[in-house]
């Protein structure tokens, strides 16, 4: 009984010593991004909400609303980080398009980061699979100075067929801030053209 209990206490010592020499795993970390995209527009007004995931290299994204009413699309990407004066992450895409409009696109995400500058642009070509006279070219760029880590501004563009106006390119101004993982951006777009309008960014990081 005695030479039991020694065999056991033995093997459980030596378990807790491979257990501490082995390099412990890092465990697999996601971080996540959901945004919501209110549209005040004359005489209508919609949400495009938007979810982001990533993982190391991997960048997963979802959205509704962005390519057409009541569409849905997915999205698959790898992304490229670096830059030291001048940091970079570009994310080369491929998303599926499926709802009132059914297709395909490739797509391209970059934000560059220069001290309190920052410069963000998606764009993809969505390829309708019915017919090639629904093919169209979307974009959204930022361009934001950052007096603090809380406050930015700065000018917009956007082409989105959600909402077109004699304007190709929707342009405009912006003013955002952010409390811990949340942040609030406004943006008045057209502002002196026809058709102005007003789009309420919220987005939470997780």
């Amino acid at each position: 009984m005695r030479g039991g209990c020694l065999l056991s206490f033995f093997s459980f010592g030596i378990a807790s010593v491979f257990a501490q020499g082995a390099p412990a795993a890092d465990p697999p970390v996601w971080e996540f991004n959901a945004h919501a995209n209110f549209y005040f527009i004359p005489d209508d007004f919609f949400v495009l909400p938007l979810f982001q995931a990533d993982k190391k290299k991997l960048h997963l994204e979802a959205r509704y609303n962005y390519e057409d009413r009541q569409t849905f699309s997915a999205w698959a990407g790898y992304n490229f980080k670096g830059g030291n004066a001048l940091e970079y992450t570009i994310t080369p895409m491929l998303g599926a398009v499926v709802g009132r409009s059914d297709g395909m696109a490739p797509g391209l995400e970059v934000t560059l980061n220069f001290k309190r500058f920052t410069l963000y642009t998606e764009g993809e070509v969505y390829l309708d699979f019915q017919s090639s006279e629904n093919h169209y070219l979307y974009s959204w760029s930022d361009f934001t100075y950052s007096p603090t880590d809380w406050l930015w501004f700065g000018i917009s563009a956007q082409r989105i067929r959600v909402y077109e106006t004699a304007l190709d390119l929707q342009r405009g101004l912006m003013i955002g801030a952010g409390v811990k993982n949340w942040e609030f951006t406004t943006y008045l777009y057209n502002i002196g053209f026809e058709d102005p309008f007003v789009l309420l960014s919220i987005s939470k990081k997780f």
